[in-house]
């Protein structure tokens, strides 16, 4: 793959998103609802990678903002634009999530560079990324799926090309991210609640059936 879009996925390329799609929130909603784990009460938590001073790289941060307004009620966000988690302190946060939370699964979210044509279009996919791949950072890849926002084009400078990019683009993904996350939360809290205990008092015993 000639992208450099920082992904660190065994599996195919996923399907790209534009922000400017109409059904946009309900086809990533329904992306990442799709990729959350069956398994009732692992903690889910959304690792928003970035940092608000490069324009092009804030796209985590907004979106870890974004969601704390929003409060959801049982993911658990980390990530900023006043707590911001990026290449200096990534690994510590990392292993800060570990010890908070028991078996997480983390939904990593991150800003990429990528082909003109790709420009302002979301991927979501299985598997960790590998934040700082776009610029040559050596980071550690984390994440049990992600989510990852195409600002701007890669190739050349990359550094210059994040200072450069558009606040407006980067803002609209970041909060269609966010309000995403959140429906997929509010399904999610409702595909999973525990069933209903079964009420033996209530229940009428039919004629076939006798108490041994």
């Amino acid at each position: 793959m000639n992208l450099k879009t920082g992904l660190f996925s065994p599996f195919k390329e996923p399907e790209r998103i534009s922000y400017e799609d109409v059904n946009a929130l309900d086809l990533l909603s329904a992306g990442i609802h799709q990729l959350l784990p069956k398994i009732l009460h692992r903690p889910i938590v959304v690792l928003c990678i970035g940092t608000d001073r490069s324009t092009g790289d804030s796209l985590g941060p907004l979106v870890g903002s974004r969601l704390e307004e929003m409060m959801p009620s049982s993911f658990h966000v980390y990530g900023t634009l006043k707590d911001p988690v990026h290449a200096v302190n990534l690994e510590e946060s990392i292993s800060r999530i570990h010890q908070t939370h028991h078996h997480p699964f983390i939904i990593a979210v991150d800003a990429c560079l990528g082909r003109l044509k790709n420009v302002g279009t979301f991927q979501i996919a299985p598997g960790p990324i590998k934040p700082g791949a776009g610029v040559n950072k050596e980071l550690p890849p984390v994440g049990d799926m992600h989510i990852t926002g195409i600002v701007n084009v890669s190739g050349f400078m990359e550094f210059f090309v994040l200072q450069n990019t558009r606040l407006h683009l980067v803002f609209s993904m970041a909060n269609l991210i966010a309000a995403s996350i959140l429906e997929a939360e509010k399904q999610y809290s409702k595909t999973n609640l525990p069933a209903p205990k079964k009420s033996w008092l209530n229940r009428s015993i039919r004629p076939s059936e006798s108490n041994i």
